[in-house]
């Protein structure tokens, strides 16, 4: 077994979808970024290469390439699970939490999930996600951007 913790944040802008785990959630600011800014998959590809082995989502799809200029993260996932497997590694299970103190993201979970789930070709019960706020506190408690741990456990095929 291998452990791995990936991280991420984005900045929240006028202007762009708000895209968390595959999900497009309503909401008056999305999150900046080259890709979609889907900060829940980018810290679950960072936790699934960094227990790999294979350094991190930047080293892989970077943002000075232009084949990845509003990409849907989740290709990016698939992408990340074909990398692992090519290593004779799965995803066991992820744990993971959401940081945003705005919009509220519960009711958007079990789809995240789902897609997670999907993408990585294992089961829901497999894919855990949290939601939090800083109660107004920093960054995500001021509603300037919005963050994303994850840990992960890579099992042998």
């Amino acid at each position: 077994m291998r452990i791995g913790h990936g991280y991420d944040v984005h900045p929240l802008v006028a202007g762009r979808d708000l895209v968390l785990g595959g999900v497009k959630i309503p909401h008056s600011k999305g999150l900046q970024g080259h890709s979609d800014a889907d900060v829940l998959i980018h810290a679950i590809c960072d936790a699934c290469l960094g227990a790999a082995g294979l350094g991190d989502i930047g080293r892989h799809f970077p943002d000075t390439d232009p084949q990845y200029k509003n990409i849907d993260s989740r290709k990016l996932l698939r992408k990340v699970k074909e990398a692992i497997a090519g290593r004779g590694l799965k995803v066991g299970n992820i744990d993971s939490t959401l940081v945003a103190q705005a919009p509220r993201l519960t009711p958007h979970l079990s789809q995240m999930i789902q897609n997670i789930a999907a993408d990585l070709g294992i089961t829901p019960e497999s894919v855990n996600i949290k939601a939090t706020s800083t109660e107004k506190l920093g960054f995500a408690g001021r509603e300037e951007g919005i963050g994303a741990h994850a840990v992960v456990l890579l099992m042998t095929k």
